[in-house]
């Protein structure tokens, strides 16, 4: 199946995709037990009803986790088939035995007192980044991506739609379980923090940036970025909507300090030019990464 990736047993492939999954789950783990769960935060997810659970009827955060990822992958595994590997099992093991760890050495009071606020952020930055490994490694730490799944079978709403739902769902219990409306916010404010850090570790942080230039000049500027910046282009045919002349627009990828230098040689050329600059995330080719194998 096409969710299943397989490296090849003990390979570099192998022991970095593993590593990734138990750092990953590990820095996860701490977000949970020393910033969020101390202060009730039910961010969605499995662990968010784990919390909730935790603090009802006094159950371990950790097991909780893992009796309700257990059953739900067999679930989903009959429902969707077998698109679930070993490092997706390995992914929710290696949380829920982490989490349990941290539990029975540090407890549950959190890393900073008093600060929910400040717990919240740090939290949703560990969750995100733990995620973000764990992702790379092309894995899953089960959960609420399952349930949506599930039920994008049955609806054909889109995954992230019912992600959005499914979070959503747990915070709002969270609420009528803790009848304390600051507990939701906080745990609003995990989710958000969390997503943007998966979102980074996945397409990286760059500084890069994609430049698309019109101009009447465009021979000018291109000796400028060829020769000053030493970068390389792309002319692409282009007609003016307005005017309807032939036109050749420019498509360059620089960072971030040759932005400035790019903007001046073209204000120097030709001020009259157009010129976009949008963020850029992961730049492959000459004078960049290089392109990754992907799986």
């Amino acid at each position: 199946m096409a969710y299943i990736t397989k490296e090849k047993l003990f390979s570099v492939a192998w022991f970095k995709a593993y590593s990734m999954i138990l750092i990953g789950s590990f820095i996860m783990a701490a977000g949970f037990v020393l910033f969020v769960s101390p202060y009730k935060m039910a961010p969605g997810g499995v662990y968010g009803i784990a919390i909730v659970l935790h603090y009802v009827l006094n159950l371990p955060i950790g097991l909780i986790g893992l009796a309700i990822d257990i059953p739900l992958t067999i679930i989903a595994i009959r429902i969707l088939g077998p698109k679930f590997g070993i490092k997706t099992i390995a992914g929710f093991v290696l949380l829920s035995g982490w989490i349990s760890l941290l539990e029975f050495t540090w407890g549950y009071q959190p890393l900073v007192e008093g600060d929910p606020l400040l717990s919240a952020i740090f939290g949703g930055l560990l969750i995100g980044f733990g995620l973000g490994l764990i992702f790379r490694s092309k894995a899953s730490s089960g959960g609420s991506d399952i349930i949506a799944m599930i039920l994008n079978k049955y609806t054909g709403v889109s995954v992230g739609q019912l992600l959005i739902v499914v979070d959503a769902t747990i915070v709002l219990i969270s609420l009528v379980a803790f009848d304390d409306w600051k507990i939701p916010l906080y745990s609003w404010i995990v989710i958000f923090i969390s997503g943007k850090v998966v979102d980074a570790v996945i397409q990286g942080v760059s500084y890069d940036k994609t430049c698309i230039i019109i101009s009447d000049k465009p021979d000018e500027i291109r000796d400028r970025i060829l020769n000053d910046l030493n970068r390389g282009g792309t002319f692409i045919p282009a007609n003016g909507m307005y005017s309807g002349d032939d036109k050749r627009m420019i498509y360059t990828v620089v960072s971030r300090r040759e932005v400035a230098m790019l903007q001046d040689y073209i204000r120097e050329i030709d001020p009259s030019a157009f010129m976009t600059v949008i963020d850029a995330n992961e730049i492959f080719g000459d004078g960049f990464k290089q392109l990754p194998d992907k799986q």
